[in-house]
């Protein structure tokens, strides 16, 4: 298992009442599902909207199961901003 910091931004971090915390997991998947368990309710929804980048690189369209995460590596959760 790869050691990951998970980084969220606006909604995301407002959900989750933290900034960044540190998971454990294989895959993408993987983490955002233990983040939904560490955090039930307004994170859960709100990752249903959020794009992600891991190691700095856009995950896009990629299914999460196959985005496999690297040993000190992060993840951003960057929920839909509005502006510009």
């Amino acid at each position: 298992m790869a050691k990951v910091t998970v980084r969220y931004w606006a909604a995301a971090k407002a959900a989750a009442g933290t900034a960044e915390e540190p998971y454990e997991a294989v895959t993408l998947a993987d983490a955002l599902d233990a983040a939904r368990e560490r955090h039930p309710g307004e994170l859960t929804r709100v990752l249903r909207r959020c794009s992600f980048l891991v190691d700095g690189d856009p995950v896009g369209t990629r299914a999460h199961e196959t985005v496999r995460l690297a040993d000190g590596g992060t993840v951003e959760v960057l929920p839909p901003f509005a502006g510009g």
